[in-house]
């Protein structure tokens, strides 16, 4: 296998430059034309050519656990320039088009073994680079809005790179095509879920690109985000039928053992998750394939030992139901915030699981002797590696066993894709569509309540919570949100969830993350409230977050480029 790495990584090495994009490039049009006919002569050569694509930005290395600090409800060391307004206009980046350059390659050239092989023994090949062009212009679409779509691969001229951009709308509408085609042409088994891609997958992700550009399109109308011809439900019905078709697969499910004090926790400390229910797909890393290897190996669950200046905001923390399903909010289950301990009493137990406590198991050794989270909160706060600035420490991902963590060598791996999802997109979209009913809700987030012991959520027996983060919508819509906030906390959907509903306003602006009351700490150096509660941000951003509006839902559009492409117009707010 090792030799089959290396194999894979030269020939990588070769394709990659086979497509890159310059003048010395430009001049070799000979080359081109016999690398093209000499290169894709058989499945393998498309399998090779297809594995980049399996080690880029577009299966990262570890998104999840811990990976939502662009967003309002986890705390790093520093305050994110995003939410604070502060960011400025690259001079001299760009906008990355070179993996769409190599998959539009790949598009026009695999057809040169046609009539050599069956379809069917490459299909699984074409399927992968239509879905990994979605995923590559959706990233796009999210950073930049309205973009050049390039069909073409950009061979002796590279002119459509001057092109005027594209309509956002186009480009969704695009990216959703690609994925009806990634879809037809993937394989249709649940497979081991960690070598390649499946149609389920493609499903999932066609309905996180609709589910966005639906509530894109409905919440920013009326701003300068907004366009004029919107139709949302267009895209909340694609979502609803593509997560509708990956729920009636039969073959995911919600991970459960019946133990709603462990499950949530377990699911993603999981060594292997080949025959597990829940999981599309996953990240694995091996040291016997590729020890040493920056890209495989992953170091995640070695760095959790410490909170290393990461936590849970109290926003969220405050999201969390009571054990009977009502909200914190005058409920005599919920014991105040005069320790950890007492305020995570009669919650929803997926917050124990998620945040550490101080009676939990922080190191297991091999032979079985066990220290507690307490040796973290007794020096809470001492130095760097102990910084928790709000105070609630994330365990979610975090494995106890300390005989399975060994700095550099990590092996647990990473869920890239859970049938978690689908279930939220599909009655997340069914109710901006207003046709949700109690039986959607029983299929999607009944299940995932019951994993932890959580009462259903009751159409018509919704409490009124005082502290719903979205007031003017309905108590289904925020009910559903919440949902989403505390099963996919962590999980790296924040910023992408507040950017699509346009809810900077309610959860951004103006705010400051705070944490739980200082008064248990030994030792703290952060400022406080007035209410006692840790206020990490309070010297730094005394006015909360300056997100702007009318700019910083998208990214700029660096200098060079619009130097470059004299059809090309700035973002919004960016000049």
């Amino acid at each position: 296998m090792k030799n089959y790495i290396k194999l894979t990584g030269l020939l990588l090495a070769l394709a990659t430059s086979f497509v890159a994009c310059n003048d010395e490039f430009l001049d070799r049009e000979p080359l081109d034309e016999v690398i093209s006919e000499m290169y894709f002569e058989k499945p393998l050569d498309l399998e090779i050519y297809m594995n980049q694509f399996y080690t880029n930005g577009n299966f990262p290395k570890y998104p999840n656990h811990g990976g939502d600090y662009d967003g309002d409800d986890f705390v790093g060391a520093t305050v994110d320039l995003r939410l604070q307004g502060t960011r400025t206009v690259s001079p001299t980046g760009t906008i990355d088009f070179s993996a769409v350059r190599s998959l539009n390659y790949f598009l026009t050239h695999y057809k040169k073994i046609e009539g050599k092989h069956e379809f069917d023994t490459y299909k699984q090949y074409v399927g992968e680079a239509y879905y990994f062009k979605a995923v590559t212009y959706f990233n796009l679409l999210k950073d930049y809005g309205d973009i050049q779509w390039l069909d073409e691969e950009l061979g002796t001229s590279s002119s459509m790179l001057y092109m005027d951009r594209t309509s956002r709308e186009v480009v969704a509408d695009n990216i959703i095509a690609c994925l009806d085609t990634a879809a037809m042409y993937l394989d249709d088994q649940k497979t081991n879920g960690y070598t390649r891609i499946n149609k389920w997958i493609a499903l999932l992700m066609q309905s996180r690109v609709a589910l966005f550009e639906g509530s894109w399109q409905k919440y920013h109308q009326g701003t300068i985000f907004g366009r004029e011809a919107a139709d949302p439900d267009k895209y909340f019905q694609k979502a609803v039928q593509a997560s509708q078709a990956v729920m009636e697969s039969g073959l995911y499910s919600v991970y459960s053992t019946g133990d709603p004090l462990k499950d949530y926790r377990n699911l993603f400390t999981r060594r292997d998750y080949t025959s597990n229910p829940e999981v599309l797909f996953w990240r694995r890393y091996d040291n016997e394939l590729s020890r040493g290897d920056g890209d495989f190996t992953n170091d995640r669950n070695f760095r959790m030992s410490q909170p290393l200046g990461r936590s849970m905001a109290k926003s969220l923390a405050d999201q969390y139901l009571c054990s009977d399903g009502k909200p914190i909010a005058g409920n005599p289950l919920f014991g105040g915030y005069n320790s950890i301990t007492e305020e995570f009493k009669n919650r929803d137990p997926r917050l124990m699981q998620t945040v550490a406590t101080p009676d939990q198991a922080w190191k297991i050794a091999a032979n079985g002797e066990t220290q507690n989270w307490s040796v973290i909160y007794n020096t809470l706060n001492s130095n760097t590696d102990l910084n928790a600035p709000t105070g609630y420490v994330i365990q979610k991902g975090y494995d106890p066993q300390v005989i399975y963590h060994v700095q550099q060598y990590e092996e647990t791996p990473s869920i890239l894709f859970r049938y978690a999802e689908v279930l939220l997109n599909y009655i997340e979209a069914k109710a901006e569509l207003g046709i949700a009913n109690q039986g959607d809700i029983d299929k999607t987030i009944k299940p995932l309540r019951e994993r932890s012991g959580m009462p259903n959520l009751v159409i018509d027996a919704i409490v009124s919570d005082p502290n719903w983060q979205f007031k003017e919508l309905s108590p289904l819509i925020n009910e559903i949100r919440r949902e989403r906030h505390i099963e996919l906390a962590a999980e790296g959907f924040r910023w992408e969830d507040i950017a699509r509903w346009a809810a900077a306003d309610e959860l951004v602006l103006g705010k400051r993350p705070k944490g739980f009351r200082a008064a248990q700490l030994k030792k703290n150096p952060f400022p406080v409230d007035d209410q006692g509660f840790l206020d990490p941000f309070q010297k730094a951003i005394p006015a909360g977050y300056g997100f702007k509006l009318d700019r910083d839902y998208l990214n700029s559009i660096p200098e060079r480029e619009l130097n470059l492409n004299e059809n090309l117009k700035q973002n919004p707010g960016w000049n």
